[in-house]
Parts: C-alpha cells; structure tokens; sequence
C-alpha cells in the first residue's frame, strides 16, 4: 500500500502524460515553452484570477511574494506556528521576522482571535513593523478567510495564502489561491496537484505586481529582455516538461480526483466515527482537496506503537508536524520562538496522517481503519 500512489496515478494518465513529455522533447523548448503559458491560463482560470506566474517550486514563490511586497529587515510577519517550515523560513530569508502565531484545534489553520492577539502585541512592543500575515490552508482545507482578511484589513497588513496543501479547495465555491492579496501553491509531486520534480505557482489580481514577480522570476529582467536586469531578482521557472505534463493531471484532478478523495476521506470518518480518534473536522460551506488525511489520538494511545502496528500489516502513515515552528533550531533564541502555542504542542504530539490519494479503494480505507481500531481496542 503506498502513502500517496503516484504509480497508480501514472498508470491511469499514462498515455497522456507519455505524449505530453514526448512533445517537449521533440521540440526542444525545454525552458518557457508554449505549456507553460498554457498552464498558467488554465490554473488562473480555476482559481478565478488575473494573473498566475509559474515558478520554481513552492517555497520560492513565497519568497517571490515577500520580495514583490519589499519586506524585509524589521517586519514583522504573522505565521501559523503548525505548517512546514518554509512558511516561516521565506520570511526570514528576506530579513524579515516570522512571528509564529497558534492555530485551531480542529481545523489546523491560523487561529484568527490569537493572530489579532500577536498583532496587538508586536504593535505594543513595538521593535517591529506588522507588515503581512502567511496564513497556511493546512492538509487541504482553506483557512478562515472571512475573518483573517478582516483583520489584515483592520491593521493594514497585506495576506498571503499559502495554498501549498490547498490547491483545489474552496469557500462557498470561491477557490483555494483565491483569497489573499497574493496566493502561492506548490507541485511538489506529493502535494494534491503535483508534478514529477518541483515546480510552484504564484496568483494575484493585482497587475502591477503580476509584472514585478515575471521580472523577480528571471534574474530580474526587464520586460522581454533577460538581458537588461534592473532589479534583483532569482531563477525560479517552472520547466516546460513540468508544465506538460501538469495539464492532464490538472484535468484528472478536476474531473475525477478531487471528488475522489473527498469520497476517501468520508469513508474514513464514517469508518471512525465512535473510536475516541478525532477526525478532520471541514466547516460548512468548505472543501479540502486532503493533502493529508490527518487524526488525532487520544492520550490512551501510544503513537509510537501504532505506526508500527501499522506498518507491521504494510500500511504507510506519517507525522505531520512532530515539531512546532517556534522549536525549530533556526529559530531558537529569536524573538519568533517567543509564543504560546499550546494547541501546535498538542497538535504535534498527537496527530497521524493516513494513507490519502485519489485511488485510494474503499477495501483499502476499511483495511486500515479495521487495523487502528483493533489496536485501539487491545
């Protein structure tokens, strides 16, 4: 049993993906090829945007996006202090402050009433600038927009979406990369829009830094001419094999798998329910495109122990995220590992994430749950 089966994925695309890769090579136009373009239009399309800029992977376009907003020494920027690491390190990267910020216990996003709190506070102190918040749609699920926007607007601070894990999830039918000021996504081959190596994504409404970022992309270049660098910038593109091959996954992923795995993820409630294990809790109104299956067990059980039940039967599951954000040693004795963050602790030493794809087989849900509940029950 694979965690995420991208071997069965390829089997079923196969044929499309063989041509579209076949293409690239008999072309030659290996860099900024026509199937970038076009991959960008369709991706701006989905997500209901003007302008979606391709890049090198999902950490560079947060990074792209604090350098189009000129963020830098003595900001701050407010992150969730549950999420992988690169939210918090494309901050720092600029100079800037990552202010590392508790999350909801049952949704894993940003927590709004202890955001607002941390902006209050570093306005208090004042050592430095609030200047934007990264708010993270954790494992699929879209965080609480309606209200974090509301208070970026209340403070002045501009929001970027996270959208690594959440590409194709959505808010009462508005999309996932949709909602900030700029939203980023990652193609990590694992994430649930992925390609065969890295690539990102970058989304905004807003021209003027749709053409900054075309610029920051390329070493800075000036329009067409990669020749006449007027800024610094860095070489973050997404390959045109990438971009080839992305295309008939994305029309896999609107047509099939994204209803997919929202089937996979009901069945593994529904399989659950009445065993102590919290399952993912999606907010009405909402749609997770399930990056991550994600539990969280009870104090009576041994994590530790049942991975390795699991695994003893052949069945995969990972911890997502052993450690918060404001204990990682990068940030240790800095003013950003100053938090309460009491539900990320928690969080960390309690959550499992199952097995999840869009091929995942209702026998295969039954298998592994049938294997938790039995350790639960000994």
């Amino acid at each position: 049993m694979q965690f995420r089966d991208l071997k069965k994925q390829y089997e079923v695309l196969k044929p499309e993906i063989d041509k579209a890769i076949a293409d690239v090579i008999d072309s030659s136009r290996f860099i900024s090829g026509p199937q970038v373009k076009e991959l960008e239009a369709q991706l701006a399309e989905y997500v209901g945007v003007k302008h979606c800029i391709t890049c090198g992977n999902g950490t560079d376009a947060i990074t792209l996006a604090m350098m189009a907003w000129g963020i830098g020494d003595g900001d701050a920027v407010f992150v969730p202090d549950f999420t992988f690491f690169s939210s918090g390190e494309c901050p720092a990267i600029v100079s800037a402050t990552p202010i590392f910020v508790d999350v909801d216990s049952r949704t894993f996003n940003l927590d709004p009433d202890k955001l607002e709190a941390a902006i209050k506070t570093v306005i208090e102190e004042g050592q430095y600038t609030p200047k934007a918040v990264v708010s993270v749609d954790l494992f699929g699920l879209p965080a609480d927009y309606a209200r974090i926007k509301a208070i970026c607007e209340k403070y002045g601070l501009l929001l970027l979406e996270d959208g690594a894990q959440g590409f194709g999830g959505s808010i009462d039918g508005k999309m996932a990369c949709s909602f900030g000021d700029i939203a980023t996504t990652s193609f990590f081959p694992a994430k649930p829009l992925g390609c065969y190596g890295d690539g990102g994504a970058i989304f905004t409404d807003n021209n003027e830094w749709a053409a900054l970022l075309r610029s920051l992309t390329v070493h800075g270049k000036s329009g067409n001419d990669k020749y006449n660098n007027i800024r610094i910038g860095m070489n973050s593109r997404l390959d045109t094999i990438q971009a080839a091959l992305l295309i008939p996954k994305f029309k896999a992923f609107r047509e099939q798998e994204i209803d997919a795995v929202n089937h996979a993820a009901d069945k593994y409630t529904e399989l659950l329910a009445d065993s102590g294990i919290v399952t993912p809790l999606i907010p009405e109104g909402y749609v997770s495109s399930w990056a991550q299956y994600t539990i969280q067990l009870p104090d009576s059980i041994n994590r530790a122990m049942l991975i390795e039940h699991l695994k003893s039967k052949g069945i995969p599951s990972m911890v997502y995220y052993a450690k918060p954000m404001h204990l990682q040693g990068a940030f240790e004795g800095t003013k950003s590992a100053i938090a309460d963050c009491s539900v990320t602790e928690n969080l960390c030493k309690t959550v499992l994430s199952l097995p999840m794809h869009p091929y995942l087989k209702d026998d295969e849900i039954r298998e592994i749950c049938d294997c938790i509940l039995e350790f639960v029950h000994e």
